[in-house]
């Protein structure tokens, strides 16, 4: 996907009312296109299949499929795209399977529109967002070891060899530019301000999240 390119965005929700207001709140701005929206993960599948967006905007508490089983289903039949999760509830154990299933984001339903593209805008360069209020809940929840995704720990762990992100694209074959936008993700979720605070955690917490 090339710069100028828009992000094509898919919604997904069981509320119509809820996918009104998503595309009246996303579709005006730049960068971004709503390419099309279904009711349930059923009618999204086909239609995510025949319109090809980048990205779902999904919500995770459908019916007959829900958002999460939608996601693992995707990475199974379509990985380039990629699934950021709306939902009305900070469960840590719902934004953990989100996670696993291969959702990049996970994003409340009552968060401003900024944070919404945030999470969309992450998610399509290659990296991951949580909401603020989701991290919080996380961090507060779970074991010492913070929730990163697969990714993102073999990252942590190769900055914490002191490797470069270049070093670390050639050997992981990823854009350098996806290196960063996971490097940035790492800062948010572990609450770290620059880079700095980034390396020092990294050759602490190395042996933590990989071969160390």
């Amino acid at each position: 996907m090339t710069t100028t390119q828009p992000i094509r965005v898919f919604l997904v929700d069981d509320h119509p009312l809820v996918r009104d207001g998503l595309h009246a709140r996303l579709d005006p701005l730049p960068g971004i296109e709503i390419v099309g929206e279904a009711g349930s993960a059923a009618e999204a599948l086909e239609a995510i299949e025949r319109l090809q967006p980048h990205l779902v905007l999904a919500d995770v508490g459908m019916k007959d499929m829900n958002g999460i089983e939608l996601a693992a289903r995707l990475q199974a039949v379509a990985p380039a795209v990629r699934v950021v999760m709306l939902s009305m509830y900070d469960n840590p154990e719902y934004v953990q399977q989100a996670l696993t299933a291969g959702a990049r984001g996970y994003v409340l339903k009552d968060a401003p529109a900024a944070e919404i593209v945030a999470a969309i805008e992450a998610a399509a360069a290659g990296g991951t967002f949580l909401s603020p209020a989701v991290s919080q809940r996380l961090f507060r929840n779970q074991a010492p070891r913070p929730l990163l995704t697969p990714r993102e720990s073999e990252i942590l762990s190769a900055l914490g060899r002191g490797e470069s992100s270049k070093q670390i694209a050639r050997d992981l074959g990823l854009s350098v530019r996806t290196v960063e936008a996971h490097r940035q993700s790492i800062k948010r979720r572990l609450g770290l301000e620059g880079q700095a605070e980034l390396i020092k955690y990294a050759v602490e917490h190395a042996r933590q999240f990989g071969k160390g």
